[in-house]
């Protein structure tokens, strides 16, 4: 069975003109045959998305991944075992500056909660909180931020539209080749 989508065809008038078909009804009639004669299997027009999302998908992955390896090379940051293709794939990415200013948010963000990088750069973590956000997971938060130290927490966060959302964070403080303190980098997905 053939799968066509797009059929060419090269059409030459002039032997149609020469023969007396100066109408194009006999044409037309032996298109009609032969293009019924075909087996073809017929795709609507709305199945070709999904291509299209995995590759906007598998683009925004690597525009990320590129945007992060750049932050690292010029912070110049201790090597990590982190896998950020996976990480990119299965969970958000957000880095903050030492004064936990977002600097990069990944793609996939708008997805969990509704946000897009330029709504949240240079703001707070914060932004995603509200009244149901537990404080004292909060201050949890905050204590191991200021100690410099690993943590991981389930918050409860707020999307965009004001919905609210269970979210897993798993924070790392990111150290620069001198042991100086660079960013501070969360993978978050919703729980």
């Amino acid at each position: 069975m053939k799968y066509c989508f797009f059929l060419i065809n090269k059409i030459t008038f002039e032997p149609l003109i020469e023969n007396g078909m100066n109408n194009f009804t006999q044409y037309d009639e032996a298109i009609a045959k032969y293009h019924s004669s075909l087996n073809i299997k017929k795709v609507p027009v709305a199945s070709w998305n999904f291509h299209d999302d995995f590759l906007v998908l598998i683009k925004n992955i690597f525009v990320d991944l590129n945007k992060l390896d750049s932050f690292a090379s010029q912070s110049k940051w201790i090597h990590n075992n982190w896998d950020m293709k996976t990480r990119l794939r299965e969970e958000v990415v957000i880095l903050t500056d030492t004064k936990l200013n977002i600097v990069f948010a990944s793609h996939n963000m708008r997805k969990m909660n509704g946000y897009v990088e330029e709504d949240v750069l240079g703001k707070n973590p914060k932004i995603f909180q509200g009244k149901a956000t537990d404080l004292g997971i909060s201050n949890e938060i905050r204590t191991a931020i200021s100690l410099q130290q690993p943590f991981e927490k389930t918050v409860m966060n707020y999307k965009k539209n004001g919905d609210v959302y269970l979210c897993l964070i798993k924070g790392f403080p990111i150290f620069n080749s001198k042991g100086q303190l660079s960013h501070y980098i969360a993978f978050e997905k919703a729980a």
